[in-house]
Order: C-alpha cells, then sequence, then structure tokens
C-alpha cells in the first residue's frame, strides 16, 4: 500500500458511474471479520467524492487528493483528535475500497494512511478507530520512555519486537514483559502470542522489558535469588552446574528431586537453550500457563552459569498473590516484585505440597516432571481416543497403536526423554479371559524384598532386685504381637512370658503399657522398650506402675514442684491390706540395687514446716494422716497395697479384695528383716558385658561390695525404725502427754522419699479425702527431696546395664541386587481387594492375576526404589541395600521387544544421579549424588552444601531415586574432570570440610521469616541458612 500517494501518480480513473457502482457494492458486501482492515477517510471529502461521482459530469468539482487534514491534532505527529464520531467527522470504508480510491485520487503528501482494524469484542464486532496506545522502556532505564501504538489484535509478540527496534536490542535475547497499570501495579506478561485485547492492555499502560543477567538471573528479582552478597556472587566464577540449593524450611525432599534432574542433560540443554520458549502451551487446562516451565527455566539457568555458591530456589517455590482471578505481584518489578508471594508454584498445582511440612522427593518429582510435561505439550487441543484390547492381535502391532495413541495426546520433551512403555496382562480367574494392554509410563517404582520378621532391641528387667537391666536383641514377625516379643524374650532368660510385662519408656515415664494382644507394628526402632518381670498375675494381683520424682521446694512462693528422674519401674502386687510401712518397705527393697539406706548414725529429722508445706500442696501419705484415712475409708473403698516376695506372708490381711484399706501392720517378729533382707548380686551375675542406660560405662568390683554393705546398713537402720514402733504396740498404757510425746519423737524419723498417688504422666490426681487406688492402672510416685536424693539414690549406678550375648552378635545388612528388584516388578501378582478388574466376559469385578513387562524404555530411566512400605498390617521403612550398577546396567534380558530394527536404541545405561533419604517414617532427611554433565565429576549435594563425591560412596542403603541415562545418548565430557589435589577440597566456599553425610532431619527449618516489605529485608532474610 502506498503511504503518500501523489495525484499525478494515481492511476486513471474509470468513468464517474463505474467507480460509483464499484465503491458501492464493495461497501455493501463487505462485512465485518476480526482482524480485517479497515481505512479512515475524512467525512467533507467523502461527502464531495460522492456528489461528484453521482453528478456524472467530469467538468464538475474535482474533490482531488484524499485529505484527513481535519481529523488531526496537528500536521505534525498526525495525532488523531479525541472523540471523533462516524458519519459525522468520518467514514469507514473496507481495504479494497481504499485501495481504489487511493489508486485514482491519491493522498495528500505526507500524511498517513488511516488503517484501522476489526476486533473481536465481547459480543460484537467493532472497527478499532482509537488503537491502544503504550508506554514503552526498559527495566534499567525507566525514565526513558517512549510511545507506540498498538492494535488490540496485536500480538504481546509485537509489543516485544517494537521495543528491541526502539532500544537497539537483539531480538533474540532473552527477555520478559511487565504490564504496568496505572496503579503501579505490575503483571507478567507470559504469553507472547496473546492478543493485546486478551492481556487486557489500555491506553495509558507502561510495557516494561527486562533482560536476563549474566548470571541467569533477572533484574527485578535478583535480591531474592542471591544467598551471598552481590559482590561476592558477581566476582565468583565456578563449574556450571556445582550449585547448592538453600532449604527454605524443610525443603530438602525439593532440593534432592531439583539436583537430580538439574543434573540431567537432555532436560538441562532444552532449558538452558531456551527451547522451551516457543513450546509454553498457555491453554492447557492441565497446566499452569507455563509458569512451572518457567520457573524451573530460571532455576537451571541460575545454576549452570557458573556464578553463584548457592541459589534461593525461591522464584520456583513461591507464587504471586491472586487477586480476581489474575496475578499481581504487590509492587514493582525493580522494587523485588516477589517478595509477597505466599504460594508455591508446586503448590498450587499439587496442593499438598503447600506449607513447610516434610515431604517425599519421588512424589515431588512425579508431580513436577507431570507439570513440566503439561505446560511445554505440543499438543494444544487434545482429542478423544478410545483404548483398543489386544484382542489377539501381534504385541508389535498393539504397542506401536498404544504409542502413537499416547504422543497424539501428549507430545513435550518430557515425552521424549522419560516415557517408556510396559504391557500389562490381566487373566480373569474365573473366565480366563486374557486382557493385553501396553500403558506408557515416566518412572519405574520397584518394590524391595521385604523380610517377614524384625529384630528389635530391648530392656528386660528382672524381678530380682540388685540384678541389672539386661539389653537383648531378639528377632520377632513383623505383623506379631506383643505376646511374640515376650516369647521370644521368655527363651533367653527362662522367664515365663506370662510374667512379662512390655512398656514404651519416655522422658521418666511410661509413653504407653502395651497388652499382649497389641501389634507389634505400633513400636517403632528407636522407641525405647523395657520388659518387666512381674509375679504371676491373678484376680488377687494389681500392677503398679512407680515413678521416681524429686521436690524441690519455693518456701517464698510456698509451692512445691516436683521433677521425674530415673526409669520407672513395673510391681505385680496382691490386691491384700498393708501398711503404709509396708509400702515404704517393698519399694526400698525394689530399688535396694541403687538406693542405699541411711544408718542410725545418719538419721534424718523431718522438718515441721517442709511437711506441712508438702502435704498443703500433694496427697503426699504421711503418718499424720493415717488414722484419720483409715477412719474415713468406706467398704467399697479399696487401696492397692503391696508386698513383693516371701515377707509379705508376714502382712497378709484375710479381708475381701474389695475391702483393701490401708492400716497399721500387727506387731509381728522378724516381719522388717524378711522384707528388707535381699541376696546381693555376685559378680558372675553381672552378664558378658557392663554398662549404663544413658551413659554407657563399666561397674567395677567396688560397686558390688558397696551393694552388700548398703544392704546389711538398710538391714540394721530399719529393724531399729521397726523396733520403735513394736516397743509402741506392745508396751503397756501411758499417760497421755507421754504417749504423745513419744510417738512424736518415732514420727520424727524422716523417711527416704514420700508416697504419692499420680497419673500416667506423673502429675499429682485428685483423690478426695481418701487416699485410694482405684484406676484400671494406678500410678505411684515416689517423692524425693534433692539434699536426701544427692545423698542415698547412686545415679551413676541407676543407670548401669548388662548386655546378653545377643547384642554381640552384628546384624548382618540386607543386600539385593537391582536385577532381583527388577524381576520382582515383573513377576505375577494378583490384585486386592479394594483395586479389582471389571471382566468384559464375565460382566463383574474380578481379583484378576495381573503381570507388567518391559517393553520399550526411555533415554533417561528413573527407577525408583519403593523403600516405604505400607500393608494391613505393617508400616516401615525399608534400610535394604541395593546393589545397583555405575554402568553397564542392561535391560536386555526385561525387554519383551527382542527384535530391534535399524536405528533402535540399545538397553545399556549409566547412573547419573542418585536421591537420597535418611532417616525413618516420621522425620528424614533428603540429599543427592550427581555426576556433572560437562566435567564427568560426581559432587554429594546437600541443601546449600556441596562437596566432591567418590564412586564409591554412591551405592548406600538411603538410595531412594535411581537416575540413568542410555549409554548411546550420552556425550564425552567436554572438561577435564578435576585433579586429585583439587577434590580433596570442596568446590566451593559454601560447602562442608567434612565427609558427605546428612543430618537426620531438617532441624530449625521449619521456620520461615514472613516476606519482607523491601529488598533490604528480603536479602537479610535469605542469608541465612535453614537447614
Amino acid at each position: 500500500m502506498a503511504a503518500n500517494s501523489r495525484c499525478s501518480a494515481a492511476e486513471p480513473a474509470p468513468g464517474l458511474e463505474s467507480q460509483r457502482r464499484e465503491v458501492e457494492c464493495l461497501l455493501r458486501d463487505c462485512e465485518l471479520r476480526a482482524g480485517d482492515s479497515w481505512f479512515m477517510v475524512e467525512h467533507r471529502w467523502y461527502t464531495q467524492w460522492k456528489e461528484f461521482v453521482e453528478s456524472g459530469d467530469q467538468n464538475s468539482s474535482c474533490p482531488g487528493q484524499i485529505d484527513n487534514g481535519e481529523l488531526f491534532e496537528d500536521v505534525v505527529s498526525y495525532h488523531l483528535k479525541d472523540r471523533l464520531v462516524e458519519n459525522e467527522d468520518f467514514v469507514l470504508v473496507p481495504a479494497e475500497a481504499w485501495h481504489k480510491l487511493l489508486s485514482w485520487y491519491g493522498l495528500v503528501d505526507q500524511q498517513p494512511p488511516l488503517e484501522r482494524k476489526v476486533v473481536d469484542l465481547p459480543s460484537t464486532l467493532k472497527v478499532e478507530v482509537y488503537p491502544v496506545e503504550i508506554f514503552l522502556c526498559l527495566h534499567g532505564n525507566m525514565e526513558n520512555v517512549t510511545t507506540a501504538q498498538f492494535s488490540r489484535t496485536d500480538s504481546i509478540q509485537s509489543i516485544q519486537s517494537a521495543i528491541c527496534g526502539t532500544f537497539s536490542l537483539p531480538s533474540t535475547c532473552e527477555c520478559r514483559l511487565w504490564m504496568k497499570s496505572s496503579d503501579n501495579n505490575c503483571e507478567r506478561l507470559r504469553n507472547v502470542h496473546m492478543s493485546v485485547l486478551d492481556a487486557c492492555l489500555s491506553s495509558g499502560m507502561t510495557v516494561i522489558m527486562e533482560t536476563r543477567n549474566a548470571d541467569g538471573t533477572w533484574p527485578s528479582s535478583r535480591p531474592l535469588i542471591l544467598r551471598n552478597s552481590v559482590e561476592e556472587q558477581d566476582s565468583y566464577r565456578g563449574q556450571p552446574g556445582v550449585c547448592g540449593l538453600t532449604n527454605l524450611g524443610n525443603t530438602c525432599f525439593m532440593n534432592s528431586a531439583l539436583q537430580c534432574l538439574s543434573n540431567t542433560p537432555p532436560l538441562t540443554e532444552y532449558f538452558l537453550q531456551s527451547s522451551y520458549l516457543e513450546e509454553l502451551n498457555f491453554s492447557n487446562p492441565l497446566g499452569m500457563k507455563g509458569e512451572i516451565a518457567e520457573a524451573y527455566a530460571d532455576v537451571i539457568k541460575q545454576m549452570w552459569s557458573g556464578h553463584h555458591y548457592s541459589v534461593v530456589p525461591r522464584v520456583f517455590k513461591v507464587l504471586p498473590r491472586r487477586a480476581a482471578g489474575r496475578v499481581r505481584p504487590a509492587v514493582l518489578p525493580d522494587a523485588c516484585c516477589f517478595c509477597a508471594c505466599v504460594q508455591t508454584k508446586v503448590g498450587h498445582f499439587a496442593s499438598q505440597f503447600l506449607g513447610y511440612q516434610q515431604h517425599d522427593s519421588q512424589e515431588l518429582l512425579s508431580f513436577l516432571l507431570d507439570g513440566l510435561h503439561e505446560d511445554l505439550n505440543r499438543v494444544k487441543n487434545k482429542e478423544y481416543i478410545e483404548l483398543r484390547d489386544a484382542e489377539g492381535r501381534p504385541d508389535q502391532e498393539v504397542a506401536e497403536e498404544a504409542w502413537r495413541n499416547h504422543r497424539r495426546r501428549n507430545d513435550s520433551v518430557i515425552v521424549d526423554t522419560f516415557h517408556g512403555l510396559f504391557k500389562s496382562t490381566l487373566i480373569c480367574p474365573q473366565c480366563r479371559k486374557v486382557s493385553v494392554t501396553f500403558d506408557p509410563f515416566c518412572y519405574l517404582s520397584i518394590p524391595l524384598p521385604v523380610s517377614k520378621e524384625r529384630v528389635m532391641e530391648v530392656f528386660f528387667i528382672s524381678l530380682e532386685p540388685y540384678a541389672k537391666p539386661m539389653q537383648h536383641r531378639v528377632v520377632v514377625p513383623k505383623a506379631g504381637k506383643v505376646s511374640d516379643l515376650c516369647l521370644a524374650l521368655s527363651e533367653m532368660t527362662n522367664v515365663p512370658d506370662t510374667q512379662m510385662v512390655v512398656a514404651d519408656v519416655f522422658k521418666h515415664r511410661f509413653y504407653k503399657i502395651y497388652t499382649p494382644d497389641e501389634s507389634l507394628n505400633c513400636i517403632l526402632d528407636r522407641d525405647d522398650i523395657f520388659v518387666y518381670e512381674c509375679s504371676v498375675q491373678s484376680d488377687q494381683q494389681v500392677l503398679l506402675a512407680l515413678y521416681l520424682r524429686e521436690r524441690s521446694h519455693y518456701r517464698d512462693y510456698g509451692s512445691v514442684n516436683t521433677t521425674l528422674f530415673g526409669h520407672p519401674l513395673l510391681l505385680s502386687v496382691p490386691r491384700s491390706s498393708c501398711s503404709e510401712e509396708a509400702l515404704y518397705q517393698i519399694f526400698l527393697q525394689r530399688l535396694a540395687r541403687y538406693v542405699r539406706v541411711p544408718n542410725p548414725s545418719e538419721e534424718l529429722e523431718e522438718d515441721d514446716d517442709e511437711e506441712e508445706l508438702y502435704k498443703s500442696q500433694t496427697n503426699g501419705i504421711s503418718d499424720d494422716d493415717e488414722q484419720e484415712d483409715v477412719a474415713r475409708l468406706g467398704p467399697s473403698q479399696s487401696v492397692v497395697c503391696c508386698a513383693d516376695g516371701p515377707a509379705n506372708d508376714h502382712h497378709q490381711d484375710h479381708a475381701a479384695p474389695s475391702e483393701v484399706q490401708m492400716r497399721p501392720p500387727p506387731p509381728v517378729e522378724g516381719d522388717v528383716h524378711n522384707v528388707c533382707a535381699a541376696k546381693p548380686l555376685s559378680s558372675s551375675d553381672a552378664g558378658p558385658s557392663d554398662g549404663h542406660i544413658n551413659a554407657r560405662g563399666e561397674e567395677s568390683r567396688a560397686d558390688v561390695d558397696e551393694e552388700n554393705e548398703e544392704a546389711a546398713a538398710a538391714q540394721n537402720d530399719t529393724a531399729t525404725e521397726e523396733d520403735c514402733k513394736r516397743e509402741e504396740a506392745c508396751s503397756p498404757s501411758l499417760p497421755a502427754d507421754e504417749q504423745a510425746a513419744k510417738t512424736r519423737a518415732c514420727r520424727r524419723k524422716k523417711r527416704l522419699f514420700n508416697i504419692q498417688a499420680v497419673n500416667c504422666n506423673g502429675t499429682e490426681r485428685e483423690m478426695g479425702p481418701d487416699v485410694t487406688f482405684n484406676s484400671a492402672q494406678p500410678y505411684v510416685a515416689l517423692d524425693w527431696d534433692a539434699e536426701t536424693k544427692k545423698r542415698f539414690y547412686n545415679e551413676n549406678e541407676a543407670e548401669k546395664y548388662v548386655k546378653h550375648s545377643s547384642m554381640d552378635i552384628p546384624q548382618q545388612q540386607t543386600t539385593v541386587q537391582l536385577q532381583e528388584c527388577i524381576q520382582l516388578f515383573t513377576t505375577v501378582e494378583t490384585l486386592e481387594e479394594e483395586n479389582p478388574w471389571y471382566c468384559p466376559m464375565c460382566k463383574k469385578h474380578q481379583l484378576a492375576t495381573k503381570k507388567l513387562d518391559l517393553w520399550s524404555l526411555p533415554e533417561v530411566l528413573i527407577i525408583h526404589l519403593k523403600r516405604f512400605s505400607y500393608t494391613k498390617f505393617t508400616r516401615e521403612k525399608l534400610d535394604t541395600i541395593v546393589d545397583f550398577p555405575l554402568r553397564n546396567l542392561d535391560f536386555s534380558g526385561c525387554l519383551l521387544k527382542k527384535k530391534l530394527s535399524n536405528g533402535e536404541p540399545p538397553s545399556r545405561y549409566d547412573l547419573i544421579a542418585v536421591s537420597n533419604h535418611y532417616g525413618g517414617l516420621r522425620d528424614g532427611h533428603y540429599t543427592s549424588y550427581a555426576r556433572n554433565k560437562d566435567n564427568g565429576q560426581w559432587y554429594y549435594f546437600d541443601d546449600s552444601k556441596v562437596t566432591y563425591a567418590t564412586e564409591e560412596q554412591i551405592m548406600t542403603n538411603a538410595a531412594y531415586v535411581l537416575f540413568y541415562h542410555r549409554q548411546d545418548k550420552m556425550r564425552k565430557p567436554s572438561l577435564s574432570a578435576p585433579s586429585t589435589s583439587s577434590a580433596a577440597s570442596t568446590p566451593t566456599s559454601a560447602s562442608s570440610t567434612s565427609s558427605p553425610r546428612p543430618s537426620e532431619a531438617d532441624a530449625g527449618a521449619a521456620s520461615v521469616t514472613p516476606p519482607c516489605a523491601d529488598a533490604a529485608s528480603a536479602f537479610a532474610e535469605l542469608t541465612m541458612e535453614t537447614d
């Protein structure tokens, strides 16, 4: 189209009548179609031309050249006047009519043609008289602003080209555009193929272009990405790809998966070469409008720029706030546009990854690959394809059909790199119908052989007071019960399993006391399990839980505080009446190994004030309250009283078990001696090894001698105290004042501890005026004051234990070959009841047999080792060592497709990355090993720390996800591997100098600072390491 045609250059015009008919015909028949061009003609000139051609007189007034001067504000900028009205100020003619008029009459010199586009507005088509006028600028120089007009049907790509042309930028530069509205809100213009109308661009808005920095960052997000100072990062030059990822709070699972994908050569090169830009799918409803792909590309380009020690993957982790369905960061791009981000991109795609909880790296990997595939799917409109069964056709034909159908709906770099095909065969057990299908896969989840037995370590507590706890290692069924544990332990100890009680001890108290019928699944390997020997259980016996507490007095505040210490005990005691003194002696006997009874020269005297304070704050049992309690007890109120061993025969009361009361004992000769006497443990009974339950150590013979002396002293002291009571009981009646004085004298002898009824947590429970133990499982605490505990309680002795010979047998680590696991994956299995198969022949669901076989393998094969085992009966993590090859993993024996056509790839693979998991079911830590594609060196990635690794370190029982690359697609490293001397040190200053071993959990990583308000606070927030 000639923009500045002159009258002299115009073609010879046809007759006036012909001109009129041609133009009127075009105006009458031409319809508005979106995207077509129409032209504005000044109304005065058009009216004059119309009169001219209708007159039919060539000599009448000719309109001359087309003149639109009245439509412009000035003849310099040729800016269109505002508020022009159609058919009053101008008329619109279609492009073909305009070209005819222009060829007949020409255009006034220097005037631009007023071409306008037809736009498809909601519910109407309209010629766009006033185009969108937009301000254009660069991110680094926002003061230099130019103005340009664009049609609402123009693409964002045309705006990008206009900015590149205006500011002399190469058209191949990697850039991104931001739309800034009048209220200073900014939004990314992601889809460059979108129209100006669909992007909601309007006149007065500003489009800002930013170009990617050399270190892979964007100027707008640079403060959030850098871990170290800007100056340090700018001066750093390291091996591309050798870059840590900062833990943002329990995100080690994400870091591990990203490191493995980062070191997958075909995928990384695809993003480094920016090939993804032409394949972003913004219309896929299953995707994230390209957000996951762009975020992943940002992280990869930063990691492979060679400019960073480590990268904060928050650009990948966070998603801007969404308001009214549109993405609107809270601040301008040049003021750190991602500071107010609150959601994760992956979390938006898969809500289970929201927040800062610990997750599974394989699950994240699965969702990430799926999200990248949908964002990069080359198929814009997925057609419906009905799947067909094999129906007796050859496997080759069915497999090719299945792969074609898969590619008709799924075509992306993820499919090209990671997708393979396996054959699924289902056989109905009733009609023997065989169903064969070929299904694509992105990774192989292969099972590990699961043992039916389990090794447990427990402490056995004997009834013998002087016997130390003995640690045993027993083998029990995984799906067994607590009774199975007792049976296994019974064979080692010769103690009947019916006299054993199993308990979980945690923080000096019983976390749980198990019944024989409970499953062993609820006991974890890390739990401290104690097995107590008790007397024969009967209706006349009750199991009493015994805690130890230290009492602290606060006289100024009038309060008493208690703290649990030591190891709790379980005692099986008869349901017979006994005195408080007998309770005290029984407990004293049970603790005789590490509690020294004071001799007569060490008599303890009670402090009346202290005793009153204690009684006012607790429910302690004391002599002052004994007579009152006995008087208040009713016939239906029972008290669990205990006596263990032959000495209890002297205290047996023949009352009914339901009338158990606490009362003074009868004056029987020799009962105290029998209660307290116990045979000392000889050195030969100590077992093969000795130690502490908390602090390991050895017991010397001097400790045994000291025990003998303490036992003798205990007998003497107890006899002295009991003699006083018997003398009082047997002496003739005395005057009241003398009797009271003598009673006070005897009572002034202070006990080592007070007996207190408590709940399962070791705290006092309300008992009312009566001292009773009427719960199903009574708990008792022995309260010590600090000074008495220091003098008479031997903490070192209390912590000692011995090891059974079973502990000396080394545990053999189970090792299986990777090929064994793959064979287990391809074995026949029967479907579970929760997942039956609908048989088309039987017309009902059947528990069919299923077999999976590998048909074709991808370029990069991901193998997921199913270490986390979940069944109806067990939940565990398998620590089996899988022996996987680093080179030449051959699948030729596993593939059904035996005949390879010309150009068919081989089936040999080399290892390129491993995702590791350390820990158990409830918590753990993820790391990774990966081979750099440029220099061939192996590295160990532990969040922000990166260290050199050797091939010998890679195979461990923590290996969780394996990445293999097919040998025919691998290229030789372009750089030489680091020298031995350099490999001895860490590759980056952010790395640890220790051997690559992870922490057990993401400790301290759960706390994250709230979003920052400015770039400075954002930088200060992100320089902290959280894991």
